[in-house]
């Protein structure tokens, strides 16, 4: 017994140390073209990424490979960090039957719905999102599914619920009341001290980030408006609590009333910013956070609530027809007056996977390729506090890179069709 005991035992070191020499083998990515940072804009060619255990350890010049190292032929590609999507909601998707889903599907089933589209995601070369509205138990149990490596996905930050005002945008609306009493989440809040509760609960679930909705919205159903909806003393309070237990907070925000309440109240960042005046640019700029524009949000929900097939309620038909076309010129207006942008899908408004088509519209608001390929790498590596870890590929950083064919710093649509992906020295494409 002894014997088989450590033969056992023996097997199980050497089995053990060989997984580790696997772990510790160095994967060459062999690029013909490199836009290692972003933030310089230089393109570098024939050029090795060495990766290890995760990170980048080294970049050569030249098509290096070393023994027992794994090489990944991009010699015919265009190389870039892996892509930052500011707002996401993994969760679920629009469609014709989202209402009956929100009253049939479980945190379980979300969570597994969620799984589907984080490898969708993680497929179009997004290799980490924020999540920014979704139920907590459901996107929290994804996060970690991820981290894990469970699930194929973008490393997620995670809100959990949406900080909202009772009836407001983030409250259920719509259904009967019993039903509305079932759904409605703890993070629906009224008063200041109700509205700190509300930012301690999401911080206790797990929250990586607080999301507020400062205004009204488009899909949530009922005709409130896009205005504010929040009292002064309700947002001090809810960044206050949020900054003292080291999260920042961003807001959906359309009406400019909102936007600039949320500013002056010390908010860190903006989604979508529909209504953003002069004064709201201002503030912006002063206080150097981040817009996120979810562009593509705003040309989908015009389209369907254009189109002769739509399946909006009267309430977000009305909303969606008065925000959607806005959403251009205010970026347009927002990059001219210097503020700083970083990239944000809203997906799961549009399509999962489709997330690069935002390129294209960043690019029509009046920015250049380089300049929205910095919004989903370095400008987002800053929005999140995370520069240190993504967003380019110098030596140190995750091991989340991207390919393409195509140049992008002449055709962004290259974006849309990436075909290699690894992260975190993982090849998954």
């Amino acid at each position: 017994m002894m014997r088989k005991w450590m033969a056992g035992a023996c097997a199980l070191v050497v089995t053990s140390a060989l997984a580790g020499a696997a772990n510790a083998q160095a994967t060459f990515v062999q690029a013909g073209r490199l836009l290692a940072d972003p933030a310089t804009g230089k393109v570098e060619t024939a050029k090795t990424l060495v990766l290890e255990n995760g990170k980048v350890t080294r970049v050569l010049d030249g098509y290096v490979a070393e023994p027992g190292g794994k090489v990944v032929d991009l010699k015919d590609s265009f190389v870039l960090p892996g892509l930052i999507d500011s707002h996401v909601h993994l969760t679920g998707q629009q469609n014709p039957n989202g209402r009956l889903q929100a009253v049939t599907q479980s945190p379980s089933d979300s969570a597994m719905v969620g799984a589907g589209f984080a490898r969708k995601t993680l497929m179009a070369g997004f290799t980490t999102v924020a999540n920014l509205g979704a139920n907590s138990q459901a996107i929290f149990a994804l996060r970690e599914g991820v981290k894990r490596g469970d699930v194929a996905g973008p490393r997620i930050l995670a809100s959990g619920s949406s900080i909202s005002v009772h009836g407001g945008h983030g409250d259920i609306n719509g259904y009967s009341e019993d039903v509305m009493h079932a759904l409605r989440p703890e993070s629906v809040c009224s008063g200041a001290d109700d509205c700190r509760r509300a930012v301690r609960e999401q911080i206790w679930l797990g929250a990586d980030l607080i999301k507020i909705t400062a205004t009204g919205g488009v899909l949530s159903n009922t005709a409130a408006g896009l205005a504010k909806q929040f009292s002064d003393a309700e947002l001090a309070a809810i960044v206050e609590s949020a900054h003292s237990m080291g999260r920042k907070v961003t807001a959906h925000a359309h009406g400019g009333d909102g936007i600039n309440a949320f500013l002056k109240a010390g908010g860190d960042s903006i989604e979508h910013g529909t209504y953003l005046d002069n004064e709201g640019i201002a503030l912006m700029k002063k206080s150097g956070g981040y817009l996120v524009p979810t562009l593509m949000a705003g040309d989908f929900v015009a389209r369907i609530a254009s189109g002769p097939n739509n399946y909006f309620t009267p309430a977000q038909t009305a909303k969606a027809l008065e925000a959607g076309p806005k959403m251009l010129d205010m970026v347009r207006r927002a990059h001219a007056g210097g503020v700083k942008i970083a990239f944000g899908t809203d997906s799961g408004v549009s399509a999962h996977g489709d997330n690069a088509g935002e390129f294209a519209l960043l690019v029509k608001a009046g920015l250049t390729p380089l300049e929205a390929i910095q919004t989903a790498t370095v400008n987002a590596a800053y929005h999140f506090s995370l520069s240190h870890e993504i967003g380019s590929l110098t030596p140190g950083k995750a091991a989340d890179l991207i390919a393409v064919k195509g140049d992008p710093l002449k055709d962004v649509t290259e974006l849309q069709r990436v075909t290699s992906v690894i992260k975190g020295g993982v090849v998954y494409k």
